[in-house]
């Protein structure tokens, strides 16, 4: 052992058996290097394999090359160990550095307003004391509230005049970011630390919304500043910055003016523009600063007419402090201030434009974690799904949530044009035929079959929720797809973008209702994830093409963790073919909900869960947690649906009324959906009773006891009340569930264990067919023996392999399988319960 790890200190060394040390040539430490890159642990025969082709290493023993292969492994983990802490520690320090900053920023605040306090008090008794005597005169508090927020001086649009603009952005927004000039709290649900984010706040209390977050990221400030000013490629509410001006500064800064427009979150909005100057220097410290503001009549500098469907919106002193960090990297701060003029849109909407946590998720932080993801590429270069780098994966990202804009949007100068309404406001409809918009559409010819589509139509709506997590409902309508889209539709959208036979590979048969999901990527924090839905025995037909029985679906999902606080969600998807090119057609459609108020529901993470109970049996059918934090407040959000379709111009009568009714049909699932979801169902209190109590429910679990005592001889549970029945049928640790005797036998019911292993509802796990969730061998003893059970009533299966209602593979350790008769004796479905089973 001292030989050994004495060794590990000088890999160079070889133990002997008299305790002393034998030098490896540098010829011999070049061929076991050779071997340990080939090989880091070769086995014994390798080793005397070695010997023999390198005659340099016959003079040692096969033990001590066992030991020198040891010790290279021991230096190569020391050095991984030791890269990885001193990565940490660099990352502790510039955190600490961080955090120390902010408390002396909060503490400056605190003294600050200390300080305005007495100083208001003071006033305060003074005015009282002048009114008294001279009313005449303006008030000290007026003429103090005068001082506190002086006006800005007008300017011209002189390069000097624009530079003295310039310099006064750069102070304000350096005030703000470091300093005390908005009184910043922390972020709901954010906690700074090693693995967060980093420190993100909101405004109190200050004009309009603002938003401040501070982080580290792994690139230099010029590579930070340069990604930050592309806010195209990362701000997803982006449609447009052109610079229509740059000019140089004497102290080696630039001045541009810019013109930007954001896209509207939904239908019921305009967009917003806005007319910047942006200012980017460097500080004497080494930090680079970029910093924005709007230009308007206050500063007299140039201007920019307003344009149509666009309100136009101001941003108060903004932009972002990048300082180099000890060890490489950056540390970054983040304001964002605006005033997006709430009044233009309806009142039930202005939260939207009133909240500074709708700014810091959706744009505050998006920056953060767009550098930091392109600092997690430059770092781990590793292709991910589909054959693909991160970075093309995001650039896909970037195009599903864009194109979902623009069709939310639907601006004319797109050439999107409204067609006449049929009497009803709810759908709106939108055709566009523009090249531009058709370019990525009509492939040509593509594997002998013709492009088939001219034109794109698009309907869309929203729709106001009440009292529903965001989170909730957009995680049911992922997993549970069957339950609103319309399996025909989805085949018709496929053939209509490309035309011609596919196969993914690596694709998994089985799945929920013929949907199989596969992972693509995962953005920072899994804020955000990618994906392809594979949609099964989907065949679509037509005179002149056949589409193949699948189809595949690129879906893009965010926002479905129910515990952030305030978060909207989205789910995008758009229809794709197996080769699916990087410039491949897309046309996304999808879901937005975005909470309309600062309220949120802490609902418990397993609350879909419940949807089955609410909707089959009632209220007293949910499903007990240990977390009951929901509250039944009168929480709102705004859901918005854009569904798209290519489509031949001699269709567009018929493409619309599908569309249109398609959409109504989605809007009534949802509705339906997000009642029974509300925790509003069940009682001012929320307590989730569980098991389902309804007399149809005990009579089930009573008849599945007596059943199995008959046919099997012992007891199933031990209990004696029906309800007490159900509740320990709920909560037993096998998984039970019955299905129904019909020539295609489903599920019709499931215990806790079950749904948990289905990875199902109880609503969903009606649309899951017996043989889909046994592999082949599981079909073939269920074909051999099923007759067994309706003879005999009873059959054991051995362990094997079933699958999820989600594809995952569930292996048990055996299975018994029982007939269940109803109070006349005769068969009333089929008991099966799988017996230690576990996802493999």
């Amino acid at each position: 052992m001292m030989a050994v790890s004495s060794a590990c200190k000088d890999g160079s060394k070889v133990a002997m058996d008299n305790g002393k040390y034998v030098r490896y040539t540098p010829e011999q430490v070049e061929a076991l290097e050779r071997l340990y890159h080939e090989c880091p642990k070769p086995t014994s025969l390798r080793r005397q394999q070695l010997i023999r082709e390198c005659p340099i290493l016959s003079n040692i023993e096969p033990k001590q090359i066992k030991v020198w292969f040891q010790n290279r492994r021991c230096r190569e983990k020391q050095r991984k160990e030791a890269s990885r802490l001193q990565g940490v520690n660099r990352k502790l320090t510039a955190m600490n550095k961080l955090l120390m900053e902010e408390n002396d920023r909060l503490q400056k605040q605190v003294s600050q307003l200390v300080y305005e306090n007495s100083f208001f008090r003071q006033q305060t008794q003074n005015a009282a004391t002048l009114a008294t005597t001279d009313t005449s005169c303006e008030s000290v508090v007026t003429s103090g509230q005068r001082h506190l927020t002086p006006q800005h001086p007008p300017r011209d649009a002189s390069p000097a005049g624009l530079l003295s603009i310039a310099e006064e952005t750069l102070a304000e927004f350096l005030s703000k970011a470091t300093g005390t000039a908005v009184e910043w709290v922390q972020m709901p649900g954010m906690k700074p630390g090693p693995d967060s984010i980093g420190i993100v706040a909101i405004s109190h209390g200050c004009p309009g919304v603002a938003a401040r977050a501070c982080g580290l990221v792994g690139l230099e400030p010029a590579r930070v500043a340069e990604i930050l000013k592309e806010r195209l490629s990362w701000f997803r509410d982006c449609r447009t910055v052109d610079v229509l001006n740059v000019m140089s500064t004497g102290n080696g800064g630039t001045i541009e003016l810019l013109y930007m427009q954001l896209y509207a979150p939904t239908t019921l909005a305009p967009g917003r523009d806005f007319w910047l100057l942006r200012y980017t220097s460097l500080l004497e410290d080494g930090s680079l600063v970029v910093c924005e503001r709007s230009l308007n009549n206050t500063q007299n500098g140039p201007t920019m007419p307003p344009v149509q469907h666009f309100v136009r919106a101001d941003m108060l002193p903004s932009g972002y402090l990048i300082r180099p960090c000890d060890g490489g990297g950056s540390i970054i701060h983040i304001v964002d201030h605006m005033v997006l003029e709430p009044w233009s849109v309806p009142e039930v909407l202005r939260p939207l434009y009133e909240s500074s946590m709708l700014l810091a998720q959706r744009t505050t932080m998006a920056a953060l974690r767009h550098l930091r993801q392109i600092s997690q590429e430059i770092s781990q270069p590793s292709v991910t799904g589909w054959g693909r780098r991160p970075a093309a994966l995001r650039a896909l990202s970037q195009r599903l949530s864009k194109g979902f804009n623009e069709a939310v949007n639907g601006f004319t100068d797109d050439g999107w044009s409204l067609l006449e309404s049929d009497g009803i406001d709810d759908v709106t409809l939108l055709v566009n035929s523009s090249p531009s918009k058709m370019m990525g559409i009509n492939l040509g010819y593509n594997n002998g079959f013709p492009s088939v589509s001219s034109s794109v139509l698009c309907a869309k709506a929203s729709m106001l929720l009440q009292n529903v997590p965001p989170a909730i409902l957009l995680r049911f309508l992922r997993e549970h797809r069957s339950e609103w889209a319309d399996s025909s539709i989805d085949a018709y959208s496929a053939a209509a973008i490309k035309a011609g036979p596919c196969s993914l590979p690596g694709a998994r048969a089985g799945g929920f209702g013929g949907q199989v999901i596969l992972p693509l990527a995962h953005t920072i924090e899994n804020e955000e994830f990618m994906e392809v839905i594979k949609l099964e025995n989907m065949g679509y037909y037509r005179d002149d093409m056949t589409i193949p029985g699948d189809v595949f679906l690129l879906q893009l999902c965010s926002g479905v963790d129910e515990h952030a606080v305030g978060t909207s969600a989205e789910l995008v998807f758009a229809p794709i073919d197996a080769s699916f090119s990087d410039d491949a057609p897309i046309l996304p459609s999808g879901f937005r909900i975005i909470p309309l108020d600062s309220s949120t529901d802490a609902a418990s993470p397993n609350r879909t869960l419940d949807l089955a109970s609410a909707l089959e049996v009632g209220t007293a059918a949910n499903k007990a947690t240990g977390d009951n934090s929901g509250h039944s407040g009168s929480a709102k959000s705004v859901m918005t649906i854009a569904f798209q379709f290519a489509f031949e111009v001699h269709l567009q009568d018929n493409i619309a009324t599908m569309a249109r009714q398609y959409v109504r049909s989605i809007i009534a699932s949802v509705q339906r959906v997000s009642l029974a979801l509300s925790p509003s169902r069940f009682g001012s209190n929320n307590a989730f009773h569980l098991p389902p109590g309804t007399p149809e429910a005990q009579t089930l679990a009573r008849w599945i006891c007596n059943s199995h005592r008959f046919y099997l001889g012992v007891e199933l549970l031990k209990c004696e009340s029906s309800e007490s029945i159900l509740k320990s049928l709920w909560h037993h640790s096998d998984a039970i569930l019955c299905c129904s005797l019909k020539a295609l036998p489903v599920f019709m019911f499931a215990n806790q264990a079950g749904l948990d292993m289905l990875e199902t509802t109880l609503v969903a796990l009606q649309d899951i067919t017996l043989e889909k969730i046994f592999d082949d061998n599981g079909k073939k003893t269920l074909c051999s023996e099923f007759p067994q059970i309706m003879q005999q009533g009873f059959m054991c299966i051995q362990g094997g392999i079933c699958l999820s209602s989600m594809g995952r593979p569930v292996s048990y350790e055996r299975a018994v399988a029982w007939k269940v008769l109803n109070n006349e004796e005769s068969a009333h479905c089929i008991c099966f319960m799988f017996i230690n089973w576990s996802f493999v």
